[in-house]
């Protein structure tokens, strides 16, 4: 288990159903997070709304910045409370996730492609932040694994889901990871530098901020 200073997921309310997939509807609440996993909506059609179909071919990969400047202003813990939710929607949806934690000196696969389970709520208890920022290291993993994956399972729908400050040194250049990308900014308090935005325009991803979701 990973430890570190405490840092608690905020409550927050999960949508109706424990597990399986759910018949689609179009009167239901929009689930944002799920929709902004798709990309940018630009019509009704595009809003994912509870309930909804199964999608027996998704993988997630999340990227879970925790480094020592995540536990400034309680952004860590408006992560996890994000991450509770996204992992509570994968295994309704049955779909396979992938997370990849970066920390300390270099990134640590945590979950590579299997179904969610409740290992990973254990897991998301006992997150802290503390060390290094190794989130460039942990985008380029990500990219070489999502291409290998890709080419074992062509007909697989991919999404990418970074959640990081963006207190980083300057980066080399990135190579987009080739699948719809959504960087959600946790930097808080009032002194941000707002650097995660830079680092989503070169991803190619939408940016949006945790207090938007």
């Amino acid at each position: 288990m990973v430890t570190g200073a405490g840092a608690r997921p905020r409550p927050g309310t999960l949508g109706n159903g424990r597990s399986g997939a759910r018949r689609a509807g179009a009167n239901g609440a929009i689930q944002w997070l799920p929709t902004l996993l798709r990309g940018r909506p630009r019509k009704a059609a595009d809003l994912v709304r509870a309930p909804r179909s199964q999608h027996p071919d998704q993988l997630w990969l999340v990227v879970v910045d925790a480094s020592a400047s995540t536990r400034r202003h309680g952004a860590l813990a408006q992560a996890k409370g994000l991450l509770a939710k996204l992992f509570e929607t994968a295994y309704r949806e049955r779909a396979r996730l992938a997370v990849l934690h970066a920390t300390g000196h270099q990134p640590r696969w945590l979950w590579q492609g299997q179904k969610a389970s409740p290992a990973l709520h254990h897991w998301l208890a006992e997150l802290g932040a503390g060390g290094g920022t190794p989130v460039i290291e942990a985008l380029q993993q990500s990219t070489h694994w999502l291409a290998c994956r890709q080419r074992q399972k062509p007909a697989e729908e991919q999404r990418l889901l970074v959640l990081t400050d963006g207190r980083l040194k300057d980066w080399p250049s990135l190579q987009p990871p080739g699948c719809p990308t959504l960087l959600v900014d946790i930097e808080s308090g009032p002194i941000r530098l707002g650097r995660a935005r830079k680092l989503a325009e070169e991803l190619g991803a939408e940016y949006r901020v945790i207090s938007e979701l």
